[in-house]
């Protein structure tokens, strides 16, 4: 198994869900994160921006469905501008279910 953390614009938040969901996967976790990647954040006239609002989604899928989740985010939250985000793929070596304490 695989959780896939992906951090993108919030705008692109509808269509990277819709794509996702149009892939079969439905399980998600949303949270509003602030950050700047290697540009250091914006500056708009006088005023700098160094934290900017983007939204982190984590997704567990299985290794056979890595891919396509990927894909499915990656064109989803593509806007082809500067601070389009991430998309970190990391193993995950077990999940426990808290109602029925089964072990995956």
């Amino acid at each position: 198994m695989r959780m896939i953390k992906a951090i993108f614009r919030p705008e692109r938040e509808a269509e990277v869900i819709k794509a996702l969901e149009n892939a079969g996967l439905y399980a998600m976790t949303k949270l509003d994160v602030l950050g700047r990647g290697k540009q250091r954040g914006v500056q708009v006239g006088e005023a700098t921006y160094d934290e900017l609002a983007k939204l982190m989604l984590m997704i567990v899928v299985e290794d056979r469905d890595c891919d396509r989740a990927v894909e499915a985010i990656r064109k989803s939250a593509y806007t082809g501008h500067f601070g389009d985000g991430r998309i970190f793929i990391l193993p995950v070596e077990q999940i426990i279910t808290i109602r029925t304490g089964e072990a995956k």
